[in-house]
């Protein structure tokens, strides 16, 4: 595991250090589960935007009604 050193407001902190214990855990692990969230969120961004790229070759056929767009 790598170690990596972060600024931030002393109140803050404080109250993040507040929040995680009152979880029960601390402030290093709250972080990590941050990050893991945080990285898996870009991943499903990527994957996202790679099928709206797919998805814009297809073509619908031209506009329709109200009436066509409601027919079952």
């Amino acid at each position: 595991m790598k170690n990596v050193t972060l600024s931030a407001d002393e109140d803050l902190i404080e109250k993040a250090r507040l929040i995680a214990r009152a979880q029960r855990r601390t402030l290093n692990t709250a972080f990590r589960d941050w990050l893991a969230e945080f990285t898996a969120s870009q991943g499903d961004a990527e994957t996202y935007d790679a099928a709206m790229k797919n998805l814009g070759d297809i073509d619908s056929g031209g506009h329709f009604t109200r009436d066509e767009l409601n027919e079952r």
